[in-house]
């Protein structure tokens, strides 16, 4: 195990690998139609389909960014990042734990390093995927401002669809380890903390880190960790042209029967406008659009953490959309960690409680 030496989080001077991209997702469900069902009525397309596994893919160029594999039980699996070389794959053999290079199975090949984080969630380095034709989707449309119009003797008329999901943005973790985890991330795929939320004795709630990829703009995050009793899948989120797309999304959603979870509003951190709904396994999914672009020298943001800072409009976060799933095993999770994790104590689940439960 490498010694954390650099209080979290923190950019790592010489990272093992730098990510290039957030590659996809991978999730277990026992009924793999219905998975399919609410995925494709959320806005994404099937790309290939098996006995045991389904991909699916948005308009964009990658050919496929979201995986499910049939299983007695649901659960989030992981993360794949994309390294922009087998060099980057070579390196990240070596850690300890790491798998050996191998090709990867689903549409688009490659090459792949399958790793574990400090928290237990699948991390997968893939390099070599071929790219695949673009779909089409509809242009942002026309916008009047009082001061420019852009559309004159011609309404505006969305069409009313699913969203049409351009690409996979990120996705937000809870862990119980977070020192650990975040050095992970940061030392082995050169993630850069964008903003972090601390708690009232200053240590970090949640940190958002974005890819490092210098002087080209990137999004404000694609991996956001927080600080839990244990490991968790929050949520994931996925690119829309506009507001209006996130709008005619809801709307499509709603009408189809599934539970919304938080929205429409706009993010204080990172800026995106946003809607989540829950599939029917119980996990939350991100519709939204407008989100912030960053190069790799904008210093980091330091902020308090409170359930105000989530939005700057909308609906207040509720607190179901934080609220742990029940089970015995994982209260037995939260018991185990609370006691062994030097990053939990009891004055710190209090206080996360009350923020956010």
């Amino acid at each position: 195990m490498n010694q954390l030496t650099t209080l979290q989080p923190a950019r790592h001077a010489a990272p093992v690998a730098k990510a290039s991209g957030l590659a996809y997702l991978v999730f277990e469900r026992p009924d793999l139609e219905r998975a399919k069902e609410f995925l494709v009525d959320f806005g994404l397309r099937l790309a290939h389909e098996t006995d045991r596994s389904l991909f699916l893919r948005a308009t964009g160029d990658a050919p496929f960014i979201y995986r499910v594999d049939r299983a007695r039980r649901a659960r989030f699996v992981g993360l794949a990042f994309e390294v922009d070389d087998r060099s980057a794959l070579d390196a990240l053999r070596e850690l300890p734990g790491a798998g050996a290079v191998e090709p990867e199975d689903g549409p688009g090949g490659g090459e792949r390093v399958t790793l574990v984080d400090p928290s237990g969630l699948r991390v997968v380095a893939i390099s070599g995927r071929h790219r695949v034709t673009r779909l089409d989707h509809r242009g942002p449309l026309a916008v009047n401002a009082p001061d420019a119009a852009r559309r004159i003797n011609a309404g505006q008329r969305a069409p009313a669809l699913p969203a049409e999901i351009v690409r996979l943005g990120h996705v937000v973790l809870e862990v119980s380890e977070y020192q650990r985890t975040c050095a992970w991330y940061t030392r082995n795929f050169g993630l850069i903390p964008s903003d972090v939320q601390v708690l009232s004795d200053g240590t970090p709630a949640v940190t958002f880190f974005r890819l490092d990829r210098g002087t080209t703009p990137v999004d404000h995050h694609t991996l956001a960790l927080a600080q839990g009793v244990m490991p968790s899948y929050s949520h994931s989120a996925y690119e829309v042209v506009d507001a209006d797309a996130v709008g005619m999304g809801q709307r499509f959603l709603r009408h189809a029967g599934y539970r919304h979870a938080w929205g429409m509003g706009r993010h204080l951190l990172g800026s995106q406008l946003f809607d989540y709904w829950v599939d029917p396994f119980g996990d939350k999914h991100e519709l939204y659009c407008d989100g912030d672009l960053c190069t790799a020298d904008l210093p980091m943001g330091v902020h308090a953490t409170s359930r105000k800072m989530m939005s700057q409009w909308g609906p207040t976060m509720p607190t179901s959309f934080s609220r742990p799933k029940l089970s015995l095993g994982n209260l037995i999770a939260a018991i185990t960690n609370l006691s062994r994790s030097p990053d939990l104590s009891l004055a710190k689940v209090r206080e996360l409680a009350k923020l956010f439960g």
